[in-house]
């Protein structure tokens, strides 16, 4: 028996949900969009919007963090129909791991089928610097290894299988597509791509974990989006992903540099507006390429 079993949502529970926020607005979005700490301004971008505070939604948890506004936002972006979460949810909030991938299920219940999402992340790799644009290539999963993982307990068929391939977790033509674009609009000098690493926070890295964490191959850390990933691919929608790297995680003994949550907000701040940009130029190009479309 696994110990979160209780906490599961079963596909009627999602779809009453997904029911609930159809009939309240006339956007069938077929991308969704998930806003890190800060980078809420995606949202705003949206053409005639309809939101919803998390409040407000059956069955959906509450944002807990500052810099997470607590908004689901439907509307367009360049005529294509979108659905973007203005603050996601973390286990470090006491969350279960089945209540903070809720959304994902209920983004694939309203139509998804391309999940786009962003995060504020801590630089391992050495040739990053703040305020770099990390697209995730791939992710290690710490807390997997312990046993947490969102696929935990009885498998509903009607969202996917049992045992999920990821090595193709993250979308190969949306990473080429981002680097086009990214390219195009002149981000070459602060966009990357990397590996991802989640841990279950809301404690930053200490030396050594940092150390560890390097060596074992991950140029970015964070507390979110891979347990997302995971359920999106698990519902059969695409995925794609950013780090938004606003600190560089410390790994000399002799530093004096300490990590925070304010120091994060303000790199978001700063960079927030070209993130932006990117992701707004790569919906419209999904749109123009059919990429994100499937038969």
């Amino acid at each position: 028996m696994f110990p979160e079993v209780n906490s599961c949502y079963s596909y009627e529970e999602c779809k009453a949900t997904a029911d609930w926020l159809l009939a309240q607005t006339d956007v069938r979005p077929t991308v969704g969009i998930v806003c890190g700490s800060g980078l809420g301004g995606l949202a705003d971008l949206l053409k005639d919007q309809v939101a919803f505070n998390y409040k407000d939604i059956p069955n959906f948890p509450q944002s807990t963090v500052h810099g997470h506004a607590g908004r689901l936002v439907f509307g367009h972006l360049k005529g294509r129909p979108c659905v973007c979460m203005q603050g996601r949810f973390h286990l470090y909030e006491g969350y279960s791991i089945h209540k903070i991938t809720l959304p994902m299920r209920i983004f694939k219940l309203l139509g998804v089928e391309t999940v786009m999402l962003t995060n504020a992340a801590g630089g391992l790799n050495h040739d990053f610097k703040m305020g770099d644009i990390m697209i995730i290539k791939d992710h290690l999963n710490l807390p997997g290894f312990a046993g947490i993982n969102p696929l935990n307990g009885p498998n509903d068929e009607r969202f996917g299988v049992r045992f999920l391939c990821m090595s193709d977790a993250y979308d190969r033509e949306l990473q080429q597509l981002a680097m086009e674009v990214g390219q195009d609009l002149g981000y070459g000098d602060f966009l990357k791509e990397g590996v991802y690493c989640v841990l279950g926070g809301p404690t930053f890295e200490t030396i050594a974990e940092g150390r560890m964490l390097h060596r074992l191959g991950a140029d970015a850390v964070g507390m979110s989006t891979v347990h997302e990933v995971i359920v999106a691919r698990h519902c059969g929608m695409r995925v794609f992903a950013l780090s938004l790297i606003t600190n560089q995680v410390v790994m000399d003994y002799d530093s004096e540099e300490r990590a925070n949550h304010e120091e994060v907000l303000q790199v978001g701040r700063q960079r927030a507006a070209q993130l932006e940009r990117l992701v707004y130029t790569m919906v419209t190009k999904i749109v123009h390429n059919n990429y994100g479309l499937r038969d």
